[in-house]
């Protein structure tokens, strides 16, 4: 099933031609992309059929490597010491905007760090148990945590990301203890699940085949609204838990890139959304399509960073890490 995109952000691109002869010689080798999270899951996926889009349009190779860890914030982390020539990209999930607030002593700014240049997509967020767990809905997962508090056990992508932070905001918000045991990436968390090593799942939609063939159960989402996909299940926040977790993702570079490489690199990946390989990964994982530009983009993290930090302050996590 296909979900009805819906696009951030406007302003032409010029045409390749009438771009900078810097641009225009832009790319001469390989284009290495970060990804945040590991090889297999959803995001790893998706990148890829990404970058083989926009290596037809860029005319240059674009290579994703995976750098899972810190939160989702290893990717951009890596980049940091990059020469700004458009060269090593990667993946800004929201974490980026998270971390630095929960950091004892800031070792990163967000946004005078790095260069926005495309934000591409997003997650849906849900909650997964196996199949023939006897927990059927968050009525009885409140009822088993309020029985057996701490005993629940539910994996995510890593410690602070979007997927384990909702969770923490939902048991808040319910009044339960729940345990959580972090991964690399979904590929990891989703083998300890159907191993029956952990008990559920939080993370973005690598679970979706699993639903799809009844090898899972889910439970929720994490939405403003019920997704289209899986329009029988309910969010948290109708549940009475008032917990969204909506997620933009996109591209960034190093501080200080030279607008006319960002504006090419800008639009090869605007043009990979029109990608039928891309619509058909971003549709398999219920992923809408979140474009913006770089100006845009940029004016959305500033936004983001300052919304982070009230979240974080509500969840009693400044200074934690």
């Amino acid at each position: 099933m296909q979900r009805r995109d819906f696009l951030i952000g406007t302003g032409a691109l010029a045409a390749a031609g009438a771009m900078p002869a810097l641009a225009q010689g832009f790319p001469s080798r390989p284009v290495t992309l970060y990804c945040a999270f590991s090889a297999g899951g959803p995001t790893d996926q998706v990148f890829r059929v990404f970058a083989e889009a926009a290596t037809a349009t860029l005319g240059g190779q674009v290579v994703v490597e995976n750098k899972p860890g810190a939160g989702g914030t290893l990717a951009a982390l890596s980049l940091r010491n990059a020469r700004p020539d458009g060269y090593t990209l990667a993946q800004a999930p929201m974490g980026l905007f998270r971390i630095p607030h929960m950091q004892k002593k800031q070792s990163f700014d967000p946004i005078a760090d790095f260069t926005y240049i495309s934000c591409l997509t997003g997650y849906t967020f849900g909650l997964v148990v196996p199949a023939d767990s006897p927990i059927k809905s968050i009525k009885d997962l409140i009822a088993y945590a309020k029985a057996n508090p701490g005993q629940f056990t539910y994996g995510s992508p890593g410690a602070n990301t979007s997927p384990h932070l909702a969770m923490e905001e939902f048991s808040e918000r319910a009044g339960i203890k729940l345990n959580h045991v972090p991964f690399k990436g979904n590929a990891e968390a989703m083998v300890a699940l159907l191993g029956g090593h952990i008990m559920s799942v939080s993370d973005s939609t690598g679970w979706a085949p699993h639903v799809e063939s009844g090898k899972v159960r889910l439970l929720a989402t994490y939405g403003s609204k019920r997704t289209k996909r899986w329009p029988d299940i309910p969010t948290l926040t109708e549940l009475g838990y008032d917990t969204v977790s909506d997620s933009p993702f996109g591209l960034i570079g190093p501080k200080g890139m030279d607008p006319a490489v960002v504006q090419k690199l800008d639009a090869a990946f605007k043009a990979a959304l029109d990608d039928p390989k891309v619509r058909q990964i971003v549709d398999r994982f219920d992923q809408p399509v979140v474009y913006m530009n770089s100006a845009d983009y940029t004016a959305w993290a500033k936004r983001t960073y300052e919304a982070e930090k009230k979240t974080i302050e509500r969840l009693g996590l400044v200074g934690t890490i």
